[in-house]
């Protein structure tokens, strides 16, 4: 397996020139474009990685995933299903289209913006501290390091650059879809963007995942084998943005990517996967990083379909 990395590292990084770093949150900007590393673990806990694994970045949309996960165990499906839908969108991550063309006006999926605003309001606590303390111990439990925290310069650039969700949310808010105070659920929702990991942190919360949420090392339930069905089920249709489809077919591998570069990728009984590659195509997923998990993807014969 690491020869394998190995060399999918070397035959893929030429495509971290084709991309570039997100810009529109301004400390994102700073990322290195040639940042390009891959984690993998097994159902045995072992650990395969090359690259720049090491190398931290927050997780920007990938959190969206933890987040639903702890929505629907506090609140329950038909609850969070109530106030944000199942289906695919086709348009890009941070769109109001749908919100103005649809009756009701309610997030499509929680993988897009307006969705993942939706369940970081339903996540229980009575305070915005609270509720993102709780999803960031969620994070540090599926990645087995509880020195897991959140970058406060990049949180303070989201939150500082982050007028189309603040219009995002409002608009909801006017249709009855978000309810409360709306800049404590943008607290939260910044602040959970910004939670700092590596590739390995990422490939340990893929392992719960495609462990049906029981603990690699302990067999502990973390989350129950029904959430996590619909989390999968939500990777695979919405997890790559508007590129979910072409990535299905070609990878077929259950993942969530975010503009920092990050992608977390589930093989279910097989690997939890983290990848890291600043450099985005204009989907807004890692160009290397795409390209890797499908020729991964391919050689080991990991697609689910």
């Amino acid at each position: 397996m690491e020869t394998l990395l190995k060399n999918l590292i070397e035959k893929n990084k030429h495509w971290t020139k084709k991309g570039r770093v997100a810009t529109y949150i301004p400390m994102l900007g700073q990322a290195n474009p040639d940042i390009f590393g891959i984690a993998v673990m097994d159902m045995k806990g072992n650990v395969y990685a090359q690259g720049d694994y090491q190398y931290k970045y927050t997780l920007q949309s990938i959190t969206k995933v933890i987040t639903l996960m702890l929505a629907l165990m506090d609140r329950g499906p038909q609850k969070v299903f109530q106030y944000v839908g199942m289906e695919p969108t086709g348009d890009p991550f941070n769109s109001i289209i749908k919100l103005e063309t649809i009756q009701p006006s309610k997030p499509l999926n929680p993988m897009i913006n307006a969705g993942a605003i939706v369940t970081a309001s339903l996540v229980k606590g009575d305070s915005p501290e609270l509720r993102f303390n709780r999803i960031l111990q969620l994070a540090q439990k599926m990645a087995d390091n509880p020195s897991i925290t959140y970058n406060h310069q990049i949180y303070l650039s989201e939150s500082e650059t982050g007028n189309l969700n603040r219009a995002l949310a409002y608009f909801m808010k006017n249709h009855g879809v978000l309810q409360g105070d709306i800049e404590q659920h943008l607290e939260v929702y910044f602040k959970q963007s910004s939670i700092e990991v590596t590739s390995l942190d990422v490939a340990r919360i893929g392992a719960i995942i495609a462990n049906d949420g029981k603990s690699i090392t302990t067999g502990e339930e973390i989350i129950p084998a029904s959430i996590i069905r619909i989390a999968k089920t939500f990777m695979i249709t919405c997890g790559m943005y508007n590129a979910s489809g072409e990535f299905a077919i070609k990878a077929g591998i259950p993942s969530k990517s975010g503009v920092g570069g990050g992608i977390l990728s589930a093989v279910p009984h097989q690997f939890g996967i983290g990848v890291i590659g600043p450099a985005l195509d204009e989907k807004g997923n890692s160009y290397a990083g795409v390209k890797l998990l499908e020729e991964l993807s391919e050689t080991l014969n990991l697609s689910i379909f």
